[in-house]
C-alpha cells in the first residue's frame, strides 16, 4: 500500500502544481508499469484550447507512446479525481488492469466540474439529446466498414 500512496501523491502533486502554473483544472494522473511511473499527465485544457486535454488522456497517450502499444492492460492508472465520461471511455479502450482515484465525481461537481449532464446525455436517445445529432450518408460511410471487415491484414482491437 505504500507504493500506491506514493503514486497517488504524484498524481495529486501534478493536479495542484500544473493547475497553479495555469495549464488547466486541478487534475493529474500517472501510469504505472511494473512498479515504475512511465507517464505523467495533467489537465492542459486552458493551455492548449483542447477540451480533450484531460490528465488521464494525456497520461494514456504518453504511456502508449512509451510502451509502443495501444493497450495498457499491464498498467495501473492513478488519477487525482474519478474520471469523467470521456476519460472513462479512454480508460476502457486502453484496458488498464486497475484504476485508483482521489476525489469523487461529486467533489469535482462541487468546484464547478460537473459531468452529470454528460452521463445523462449518453443515456438519452439520440433524438432527445441537447446537441442535435442526425445520421447522414450512412450507405457511403459503411463502405469503409465493409473494407475493414474484408481486410485480411487488420489488427483487431
Amino acid at each position: 500500500m505504500q507504493l500506491e500512496t506514493a503514486y497517488m501523491r504524484e498524481a495529486i502533486r501534478l493536479s495542484h502544481d500544473k493547475m497553479l502554473e495555469g495549464f488547466g483544472g486541478p487534475f493529474g494522473a500517472v501510469v504505472v508499469h511494473n512498479g515504475d511511473i512511465i507517464a505523467r499527465g495533467y489537465n492542459q485544457v486552458l493551455a492548449t484550447n483542447d477540451p480533450t486535454a484531460h490528465a488521464e488522456v494525456d497520461a494514456i497517450r504518453k504511456a502508449c507512446n512509451k510502451l509502443g502499444t495501444y493497450q495498457l492492460n499491464s498498467c495501473e492508472l492513478y488519477t487525482s479525481c474519478e474520471p469523467c465520461p470521456m476519460c472513462l471511455g479512454a480508460i476502457y479502450w486502453a484496458r488498464f488492469r486497475k484504476v485508483y482515484y482521489g476525489n469523487t465525481r461529486q467533489d469535482a461537481a462541487n468546484i464547478g466540474f460537473d459531468d452529470a449532464f454528460i452521463y445523462q446525455e449518453i443515456e438519452s436517445p439520440v433524438s432527445q439529446r441537447q446537441i442535435p445529432m442526425q445520421q447522414l450518408l450512412s450507405d457511403e460511410a459503411k463502405i469503409a466498414f465493409k473494407a475493414w471487415q474484408l481486410k485480411e491484414s487488420k489488427t483487431s482491437y
